[in-house]
């Protein structure tokens, strides 16, 4: 039989179009499945350091949060070869492109650098310097390729010590001869005079329940609430509710400042916590968060006196498990 060209391309065709009928369904099927928000996993580079042994460099953690096979990096300030209180300069851009080069090869983002700053103080040119720090760590932020910061309120600072304000649960007396309402006005002023910057940037300010006036949840919520800019957000941090006297209550509190949150950083404490222990579920922070909508990244920050070699790979695959 002779088949020409055209009856050829026809018969073709039609066997083309009959072999792709059986695929319809299921893709029909796959395709009615509704998208899912994914969370994203990291690793902060606090969880190889916690200010009491000689620094880790941030490289260091670099390589290794890459054979973990984690997505990125949160890295903290003064872990940095960064002097804190020093302008930026040269030769500083130069060291930030440098970890930016180094994330990138290892197949990395870098979700957030963690910043300190204290804006709870009644003196208007110490609150001054602590947002022309901020400034400079969005700068940090901006030279790194990096989206967000962390950002505090500061403590009252009437406490002998950090440790003695763990040992205090994080309740600390006002300063004298100041009010609570003071120093939330001094927060919020402080805050908005950096969100120019943050904007310029493109740099996203994650507020965390980190002692000070955001030691609870209607401390953070007052500030967040009182600012309403896009470049704003909550940092829910899980290990800093749930200790004593906010045991109890732990996840409902997590779970008011969940709908504001842009970053989370989950605590773990192998080997006992440096200052106090949780047994936190994460299963039920993953509930949490999804119920918040939120997607994004959680950044493990290890703070349990174990080996990190042995302690952070362990923490990595029991958040993978939680968080699916």
């Amino acid at each position: 039989m002779i088949i020409n060209r055209r009856s050829f391309v026809t018969t073709l065709g039609l066997s083309a179009a009959a072999s792709a009928i059986p695929c319809a369904a299921p893709l029909a099927a796959a395709e009615a499945q509704p998208a899912r928000k994914r969370i994203k996993l990291a690793i902060a580079s606090y969880s190889y350091w916690h200010f009491r042994t000689q620094r880790v460099p941030i490289e260091t953690v670099m390589d290794k949060a890459a054979m973990l096979g984690v997505e990125a990096v949160d890295i903290l300030h003064r872990q940095m070869d960064l002097e804190e209180k020093a302008p930026l300069d040269v030769a500083g851009r130069a060291y930030l492109r440098g970890l930016k080069r180094h994330a990138f090869r290892n197949g990395l983002d870098i979700c957030c650098v963690s910043t300190h700053q204290s804006f709870l103080n009644p003196d208007a040119d110490r609150r001054a310097a602590n947002v022309a720090h901020t400034e400079k760590c969005i700068e940090i932020a901006y030279e790194l390729g990096c989206p967000c910061i962390r950002i505090n309120t500061g403590t009252w600072g009437t406490s002998k010590s950090f440790d003695d304000l763990m040992a205090r649960h994080g309740v600390e007396d006002v300063l004298s001869g100041c009010t609570e309402d003071e120093g939330f006005k001094w927060c919020v002023d402080s805050i908005t005079r950096c969100l120019a910057k943050a904007e310029e940037c493109g740099v996203l300010l994650a507020l965390e329940n980190h002692w000070g006036l955001g030691r609870t949840p209607e401390g953070l919520l007052r500030i967040l609430d009182s600012i309403n800019s896009p470049w704003l957000g909550a940092l829910m941090d899980t290990g800093n509710f749930l200790f004593p006297p906010y045991q109890a209550a732990a996840y409902d509190k997590l779970a008011q400042i969940a709908p504001k949150a842009v970053y989370v950083q989950a605590k773990t404490y192998p080997g006992g916590g440096e200052w106090y222990s949780l047994d936190i579920d994460y299963k039920r922070i993953a509930k949490l968060l999804a119920d918040a909508g939120y997607s994004g990244y959680v950044a493990l920050e290890m703070e349990g006196k174990e080996d990190p070699d042995k302690a952070v790979p362990a923490s990595v695959a029991m958040l993978r498990k939680a968080f699916g």
